[in-house]
Formats: structure tokens, C-alpha cells, sequence
């Protein structure tokens, strides 16, 4: 298919215009000829000519300028050609935009009926459009406050430093609504077109209420079943001890189900401490007696079943609570043990890394599938509820060891093969890590 210039000379309207001109040519040559004076017949020609093509163009000119949508002027030659195909590229033009206005319309009123707050934000954080729960949430008037830089809007320091930092990637969780300080919000910038901003803001007080409400039932509830489990524990010692030994094999039964079960709500006790805490402790934790600690304690659940080693090329220790830490480095200790065949090898690690320092648990055990890996701190969850079960596990230890290192800022990195083995590591950042004390000289 020919291209649109090609189109148009060959448009009959082009044809018409060339086949005049060599019509006007050919009469100014005959009447020159005749008047003894080719060459001025030629030039008074032409220059009617081009009088002639500039009164049509001045005729386009004052049609563009107009603006307005009627067709274009007729009779004007080639000019009426070229007048009809911008005429259709504005109708197309004017059609594209009037969807995109429709479309444009659509998000509008479909964000301004949503239950979340929508702002949008200028690369300055300038108010460019909110909706009504916006306004809401955050106290703002689309007549007075549109515009205007958000900073100045707000007065929570931790709202403003959360801003100034852009951390798209990091909400901001359970902040007081600067309108209805009863509420609790959740906020979240996400990054849009160029340097845009898209902040969205949540009421999350019934969510907090709920789960409040859920972390007080279990703190209760594991709470009162110690009571019942202790006096099973003591009855269960009264009957193991004159028994019938036809019965010896449902008394240990009974007796390794209600340790599982008192294991379970210790660990669920400990997640509720956790949950209440805003901070860790701070304490110098000293990783030499730590190392120490962990390695004696994986060798009594070894039992001499598997090779364990230690390797501390790190002279740091750790800043914050001795006692939480020992409780996520030894579930990751344990776990190693409990899910690494007999004969295998453990491999307890602390070295330095860039901003930091790294405490990780390597086995040679079955391996974790990565399918499983995104979910397996989660609380309860088992890859294999059979396999865990028989090895007694209760799904809470890395959901501990995930709080723990939640409130000493540092992360779970969780990597498995298969086959192979895994690696449990913790990553803690440069301001939890401080030079080892040297207690025998002090």
C-alpha cells in the first residue's frame, strides 16, 4: 500500500492541478508567440499562477485558524486535498481524545468510590487529585489543599521521614490517621509514569482490633492449658511407674503427645512475647559463648549421630537480647539436626560481610523444595506434616526465629536443595554488630 504523500499526487485533485498548469503554460507560450515575447507571456502566467495558489492558501490558512469543525473549503484545487486530509487527521485526533477523556473519567470516578485513599502525587509531592477516603484519613479539602505540597500538610514525624525517604518498597503499617487520630492507617507510595507518585492510605484499626483480639486468644489459651498439662505430666509419672506393661507402650505414647503439646504452647507463649514487643533488649551478646552454647546443645540432640562443626572467622559480637537470639539460633541448630539423616554434617557459622555479620546453620539433610521456600516461616507450616510430626516438630521455630530477627533489624535468608542440604543464615546489619569484648582481660 502506498504511503499518504504518495496518495495524495496521485489524487485526482493533483492531476487536475499539473494538467492546469501546463494548460496555462501552453497558452502563455501560444500567446507569447504570437505577440513576438515568450518569455513575459511565461512570467505574467505563472505569477497569476501563484496569485491564484496563494488566495487559496490564505483561504486554508483562515479555515485552520478558525478552529472550528466544519469540512474544509471547496474548489481550492490541490489545496482542498491537503485542507480534507488534515481535517481527517483532527476528526481522528478528536476522536482518540474524546475516548481517552471517557476512559480517563472511568479511573477517575472508579478511584474516587474506592474504601482506600488515593493520592497522586507530583515528582515535588505536590497534590495533584485525591479521592473522598483520602480526603478522609488525611484531613484535606480539595478546594484549599490541592496543589500544595504534602510536608506541609502533615505533622507525624514518622509519616514525614517515611516520605522524605520514598520507600516504595516498605509500607508504612499502623500510623494515627492526622484527621481522626482513633483510627489506624497503613500507607504506601508506589512509584508511577515519571518520578509520579501514586500514595495509597488504608484504614487498618479494625484489622489491628483483630488481630489483637487473636493474639490475646492464643496468650490465653496457651496460658491455661499449662495448668492441665502439668497435672497430666505428674498422672502420667504415677501411672508410668506402676504399670501394667501391656499398657507401657500407650503410657509413652501418651506421655511423648503431651510434650508435644506443652512444647507447642511454650513456643506460642514465646511468639506472644514477641508479638508485644516493640524493640529487642540491649545487651552485648557475646558470639564466642554463644557458638559454644549452640554446639554443645546440638550434640546433646545429635547424640553423637552427626559430624557438627564450628567456624567463626568473625571477632564481633552482637548487640541485643542474649535470650531471644539463643531461642532463633537454637530452632535453627535444632532443625538442623532433626531433619538431617545420621552421619550427616552440621556446620555452625559467623563471619563478617559487607555493612554487617552473618550467623548460618548448614546440613547436609533432605532439602527443602522451593515451592515450599516463600511459606515456610510461616506459623504451622510443615513441607511434609508427616515428617514433622515424627520428628516432633510443632511449625512454630521459624516463626521465631523470623519475630527475633524482626526486632534486631535483620533478615532470614533461606536457601535449599533438594538432595543436598540447606543453609539457614541471618543477616544482621552494621548498628547490631559491635567488636568483641575480651572478658579474660577484663
Amino acid at each position: 500500500m502506498p504511503g499518504p504523500n504518495l496518495s495524495v499526487l496521485r489524487s485526482h485533485a493533483w492531476q487536475v492541478s499539473i494538467g492546469r498548469l501546463l494548460l496555462l503554460v501552453a497558452a502563455a507560450v501560444v500567446v507569447g508567440y504570437l505577440g513576438g515575447n515568450i518569455q513575459l507571456a511565461l512570467i505574467v502566467a505563472l505569477a497569476l499562477y501563484a496569485l491564484w495558489s496563494l488566495y487559496h492558501l490564505l483561504r486554508m490558512q483562515r479555515w485552520l485558524l478558525a478552529r472550528t469543525r466544519l469540512p474544509p473549503p471547496s474548489g481550492m484545487g490541490v489545496w482542498s486535498d491537503v485542507a480534507d486530509f488534515v481535517f481527517r487527521r483532527h476528526q481522528a485526533s478528536r476522536h482518540r481524545q474524546r475516548r481517552l477523556v471517557r476512559l480517563l473519567r472511568a479511573y477517575r470516578e472508579a478511584a474516587a468510590v474506592l474504601p482506600d485513599g488515593v493520592v497522586v502525587l507530583s515528582p515535588m509531592r505536590q497534590l495533584v487529585w485525591f479521592n473522598a477516603s483520602a480526603a478522609r484519613l488525611l484531613g484535606l479539602d480539595a478546594q484549599r489543599h490541592r496543589g500544595v505540597i504534602l510536608d506541609r500538610l502533615l505533622r507525624n514525624a514518622q509519616i514525614l521521614a517515611w516520605l522524605r525517604s520514598a520507600r516504595a518498597n516498605e509500607p508504612l503499617i499502623d500510623v494515627p490517621s492526622p484527621a481522626l487520630p482513633d483510627l489506624r492507617m497503613s500507607m504506601r507510595l508506589i512509584p508511577y509514569a515519571q518520578d509520579q507518585w501514586l500514595l495509597v492510605v488504608r484504614d487498618v484499626s479494625m484489622l489491628l482490633k483483630l488481630e489483637q483480639v487473636r493474639r490475646d486468644f492464643v496468650a490465653n489459651v496457651s496460658h491455661e492449658l499449662r495448668t492441665p498439662l502439668t497435672v497430666l505430666h505428674g498422672y502420667l509419672d504415677l501411672i508410668e511407674s506402676d504399670t501394667d506393661p501391656e499398657l507401657d507402650n500407650m503410657v509413652r505414647e501418651m506421655r511423648k503427645q503431651s510434650l508435644r503439646m506443652t512444647r507447642i504452647v511454650e513456643d506460642l507463649l514465646t511468639l506472644s512475647r514477641l508479638d508485644q514487643q516493640a524493640e529487642s533488649e540491649d545487651e552485648t551478646v557475646s558470639m564466642a559463648a554463644m557458638l559454644a552454647g549452640l554446639r554443645r546443645d546440638a550434640e546433646a540432640l545429635s547424640q553423637q549421630q552427626h559430624e557438627i562443626r564450628v567456624e567463626a572467622s568473625s571477632a564481633r559480637d552482637l548487640r541485643g537480647s542474649e535470650k531471644d537470639l539463643h531461642s532463633a539460633f537454637g530452632n535453627l541448630v535444632a532443625n538442623a539436626v532433626r531433619y538431617t539423616p545420621a552421619g550427616g554434617r552440621i556446620v555452625l557459622r559467623w563471619f563478617d560481610e559487607d555493612g554487617g555479620s552473618c550467623f548460618a546453620v548448614q546440613d547436609s539433610g533432605q532439602g527443602i523444595p522451593a515451592e515450599h521456600l516463600p511459606r515456610i516461616s510461616e506459623r504451622f507450616y510443615r513441607v511434609s506434616t508427616s515428617r514433622s510430626r515424627e520428628k516432633g516438630g510443632t511449625g512454630l521455630g521459624l516463626s521465631i526465629v523470623k519475630h527475633v530477627l524482626g526486632l534486631h533489624q535483620a533478615r532470614l535468608d533461606i536457601r535449599s536443595e533438594v538432595g543436598v542440604g540447606s543453609t539457614f543464615s541471618a543477616h544482621f546489619p552494621a548498628h547490631r554488630v559491635i567488636a568483641a569484648i575480651d572478658h579474660d582481660a577484663a
